[in-house]
């Protein structure tokens, strides 16, 4: 008999047998194997609660992939994302070469000066990265971080910076230490600029990166430091700022305050100002190991990850994670996923409108342009015109990433016209749509009840809610056990329709 790919691992071996006279020996309790073996419905109803949280937006090749290596495997195997091959979403990013221009590669002629085609470019990457790449769990956690470290795409100032911005900092360290994105983010001219610090001196100190430093970066706005606090940030961070020649960042001992300044329980003695430089990279990384800094970071991880307002004893055990681990994501994002508490914590969350329109790309089985980027640059104006395309909010403090934010009558038409688009595959065009009756099995369903029930297992994985189902049903005006012809309408030219009530639905709106 072949053993099972999950759950119980390990067969009993038959002992041989004992000469008479042997001492009889107590036998030792195999936990593995007395251990009741795993509930097939709940582990494939965990595999997609995974999914749904951990990705963009599951796939049938996704739960496959889940199902036969387990959910810790698949964990780790994100957690490194260099060894996942990746090689088809890499193919289409290379038909938006000013999405990764270095920032320096960009000043000097990658893109027309002042012009904002890079930063569009870079959201259209950012579609397709979350859309199509193998590395799902790396697109979550950076939406995450650019929300975090947020610098507004497209903006005047970091026309050129941007998309250098999202490789060097978000990219680079959203599986790494915080503590180093902190830093990086810090000084890089995307941040220097959007935060007003490039334009800070000890004779004019500018105060806004100092105050978001504090407040939506680091230790977060209840941790009880005071305006004096942002002050004391504001004159030390002084010279930190961009070179006008290069259009990278540079230190300034000239502009640099070199007084004695206090931020809440980090201090330094007046200085010279040669010693500005290391003492503003001290100043971060206390504050990226602060720990009120470790729950306001993971808090929004497990907003993310768990629900709207996770619980208060999940929040206090993954900042400890993040703590021991010496502010190292990853641990914190796997223990999001993995822990039982975890996982029974959590309840369901709306999808955002970027979120709703790439899961039903990806429900529907929709491919990127053949050659060149027509339908990826259509598919970034619709979400854009939903409010919700990549790093497109103004504010410093990032998206919002609660239910409460997003709900809109006109939020929810447009989340419908959008869905007809795509099942009917007729925009954006340039895309490489999926038939719609190439959703179903090779055997068509028999009756209304049971095609509405194949295109739910198809898109959602698994079973419409009974109100759901019974709503999708009413709209073909039949009954569920109405028998399918052939040449049903309901199989051909409507199908798309009913495909699209399927991800118009609650169960859709939901990860």
């Amino acid at each position: 008999m072949a053993l099972p790919t999950r759950g119980v691992l390990r067969a009993q071996r038959v002992p041989e047998p004992r000469p008479a006279t042997a001492a009889v020996v107590p036998a030792v309790v195999d936990e593995a194997v007395c251990r009741p073996a795993p509930d097939p419905a709940a582990e494939a109803a965990a595999d997609l609660h995974l999914l749904r949280r951990a990705t963009w937006g599951p796939t049938p090749e996704l739960v496959q992939e889940v199902s036969a290596v387990g959910r810790e495997a698949w964990v780790d195997r994100q957690l490194a994302p260099r060894h996942v091959e990746d090689a088809a979403c890499d193919a289409v990013l290379a038909r938006l070469p000013q999405a990764a221009l270095s920032s320096a590669a960009a000043w000097g002629g990658g893109v027309e000066r002042y012009a904002w085609t890079g930063m569009f470019a870079l959201g259209q990457a950012t579609l397709v990265r979350q859309a199509w790449s193998r590395r799902q769990l790396l697109e979550v956690v950076v939406d995450v971080l650019s929300d975090h470290l947020h610098v507004a795409s497209p903006s005047d100032d970091v026309w050129y910076c941007r998309m250098d911005y999202d490789t060097t900092v978000l990219r680079r360290h959203a599986l790494g230490r915080f503590e180093d994105a902190l830093v990086a983010s810090a000084q890089h001219p995307a941040m220097l600029w959007f935060l007003d610090n490039a334009r800070s001196t000890k004779r004019a100190p500018n105060e806004n990166y100092g105050r978001e430093l504090l407040e939506l970066h680091t230790v977060g706005v209840d941790a009880g430091y005071t305006e004096a606090d942002v002050v004391a940030c504001a004159r030390l961070l002084t010279g930190m700022t961009v070179d006008r020649a290069s259009g990278l960042h540079v230190f300034r001992p000239t502009q640099h305050d070199t007084s004695a300044v206090r931020v809440m329980d980090w201090s330094a003695p007046a200085h010279a100002a040669a010693d500005g430089a290391a003492l503003q990279v001290s100043l971060l990384r206390h504050l990226a190991r602060h720990p009120a800094t470790a729950r306001h970071l993971v808090t929004k991880l497990a907003r993310r990850l768990v629900a709207d307002d996770p619980p208060a004893a999940l929040v206090d055990r993954l900042a400890r994670v993040y703590l021991d681990g010496g502010t190292a994501i990853a641990p914190v994002v796997r223990e999001l996923l993995l822990a039982p508490d975890a996982l029974a914590a959590s309840t369901p969350k709306t999808k955002r409108p970027r979120e709703d329109l790439v899961s039903a790309l990806r429900a529907l089985g929709h491919r990127p342009d053949a050659t060149g980027t027509q339908g990826v640059a259509s598919l970034y104006w619709m979400v854009r015109s939903r409010g919700h395309a990549p790093a497109d909010w103004a504010p410093p403090n990032g998206f919002p990433d609660v239910a409460g934010a997003w709900a809109s009558a006109s939020g929810s038409l447009a989340a419908w016209d959008h869905h007809l688009e795509l099942s009917s595959a007729w925009w954006p065009k340039g895309l490489g749509f999926t038939a719609a009756r190439d959703l179903l099995p090779a055997a068509p369903p028999a009756t209304v009840g049971a095609l509405v029930d194949a295109l739910a297992l198809r898109l959602l994985h698994e079973p419409l809610a009974p109100t759901e189902r019974a709503a999708v049903v009413a709209f073909t005006g039949r009954a569920a056990l109405s028998p399918l012809r052939g040449d049903d309408e309901w199989l051909g030219w409507r199908l798309a329709s009913l495909a699209c009530l399927v991800l118009d639905s609650p169960s859709f709106a939901t990860r």
